[in-house]
């Protein structure tokens, strides 16, 4: 079914805030079982879905650099978050009959694999979906760099990203009614009009690699699964 279908391999990007839902902080359990039911509708399409999360919604290490703390400490501890937002994940996947397994960027191997290109690939081969969790690794990284980084490696069609609106607007659409949304821009102009829908390395590394960003909202039940059939409500950032 691939076939007719836009993108074959993709990489979804969350934010740690969409697992919230309604709370101001933590895991809404429903929230991620939603997610992993569009996931889920993805691979019942034969799309393979690699899958990174922020950890935005229990920690964020900027906060803590903002306060006068280490910044590099409150990066881990960042890194940290984004695993515990796999492991739901993969446990909301599990329990739909999802093959799902966590790749982490930092070692622990109690709680899951680490990271390697070569691994991450085999996995996608054999139709499981891999989450990458951890970011890059690395601090001063955010988890959208990780995500532009992931699907460079994995060699995605697309990366998708899950926002908490419907594309890229020409300004916040939340405090601007006059803001109008893009239905195709290229990633130049994006970072030229400084469109924060992804930081600049993100979406350098993007365009680097011919990787389209697919902007939706990932509140949207059904959404993923709507724009990977060719339709659905979504930004298109490109260059060709």
């Amino acid at each position: 079914m691939t076939a007719t279908l836009p993108y074959r391999r993709v990489l979804l990007k969350a934010s740690g805030e969409a697992l919230m839902g309604d709370q101001h902080f933590g895991i809404d359990v429903s929230v991620v079982d939603r997610i992993a039911s569009d996931i889920a509708e993805a691979r019942r399409l034969g799309v393979e879905v690699g899958v990174v999360i922020g950890g935005g919604n229990i920690f964020r290490g900027v906060a803590v650099a903002s306060k006068g703390g280490d910044r590099v400490t409150g990066d881990h501890m960042g890194m940290l978050a984004t695993v515990i937002n796999s492991l739901a994940l993969r446990t909301s996947l599990v329990k739909i009959g999802v093959d799902a397994v966590v790749l982490s960027a930092i070692a622990m191997p109690e709680l899951c694999e680490s990271f390697s290109q070569r691994q991450a690939t085999a996995y996608m081969d054999q139709g499981k979906v891999v989450i990458f969790a951890g970011g890059t690794g690395n601090p001063f990284f955010t988890t959208d760099s990780a995500a532009a980084l992931r699907a460079a490696e994995i060699g995605a069609d697309a990366l998708f990203k899950g926002t908490q609106v419907d594309g890229v607007y020409s300004a916040d659409p939340k405090k601007d009614p006059s803001a109008t949304r893009f239905e195709r821009i290229a990633h130049a102009e994006v970072i030229n009009r400084g469109l924060s829908i992804m930081d600049t390395a993100a979406i350098a590394l993007a365009r680097e690699n011919n990787i389209p960003i697919i902007v939706y909202s990932i509140h949207e039940k059904g959404g993923f699964g709507e724009i990977l059939r060719g339709g659905g409500r979504c930004t298109v950032v490109a260059d060709d």
